[in-house]
């Protein structure tokens, strides 16, 4: 087998590696993993990247050091590739262009299965989530962003752990509105899903919330613990809600 193939495909497993360390690397800063996987291939491929959440996504210091990586190591590979690709079909050799073609087909296919494994996958995942912890700042979060409106507000997907200030209580008892946020639905652990769900259904540990929000509330929620302490936070985060509404009163009284 010529150099040139073997280049090929070091240049596109390397690819697959670095989008999949990508893609969980954006994940564990909060976002989801749909998402996640979308921009880490656009910014190495360099296609549908300029949209206006990629703007937004550049805002955040790591993950614009992630996607501005991307950028470059994209632009080299798919050089790489062409050079190797122009290098297998010009340069000759005792095998014909077909041969070479056929080489291509069969070791793409080989790595789509890989690709597509479920134990592989699990592999891969947990060695690379365990090393992005383990050596860089990646900033953990239980919080998922799924859309990002105008003022700081978005729609988001949070896990409840069993030490959670919102794990075993009621919506009724959160009384989240006075902090500015809403439940909208409520993925079980089972993967039973609830709309609109009622007051007193009460949030349990290992459920997903999909709830509404400014950031940092959303953020503050994401990192409250129970107790006091969670208490506490609680009483401050709805006293700053107040003064924000406060000023929101205000400005539109003097437009």
């Amino acid at each position: 087998m010529s150099v040139g193939i073997i280049t090929v495909f070091t240049v596109i497993i390397i690819s697959l590696l670095i989008t999949r360390v990508a893609t969980i690397y954006l994940t564990l800063t909060g976002l989801s993993r749909e998402i996640a996987r979308f921009q880490a291939r656009s910014a190495l491929t360099g296609a549908g990247f300029a949209t206006t959440e990629s703007e937004k996504l550049m805002t955040h210091p790591l993950r614009r050091r992630m996607l501005m990586f991307l950028m470059l190591v994209g632009n080299a590979g798919i050089i790489a590739v062409i050079a190797s690709t122009v290098l297998i079909f010009i340069n000759p050799a005792e095998q014909t262009a077909t041969s070479y073609l056929m080489y291509i087909i069969v070791g793409l296919g080989i790595i789509l299965l890989l690709t597509k494994n479920s134990t592989v996958d699990k592999v891969l995942n947990r060695i690379i989530t365990y090393t992005l912890k383990r050596w860089t700042d990646v900033e953990v979060s239980d919080t998922a962003n799924l859309i990002y409106l105008g003022a700081d507000y978005q729609v988001s997907e949070l896990k409840v752990n069993p030490d959670d200030w919102l794990a075993g209580k009621t919506i009724k008892e959160l009384n989240l509105s006075e902090e500015g946020v809403l439940i909208l639905g409520i993925q079980k652990y089972n993967g039973e899903y609830i709309g609109i769900p009622h007051p007193d259904t009460k949030i349990k540990p290992n459920t997903n919330l999909l709830i509404y929000g400014r950031m940092e509330s959303i953020k503050s929620l994401d990192i409250r613990k129970s107790g006091f302490s969670g208490d506490f936070d609680h009483n401050k985060a709805v006293y700053n809600q107040r003064e924000i509404e406060s000023k929101q009163i205000q400005d539109d009284f003097h437009k």
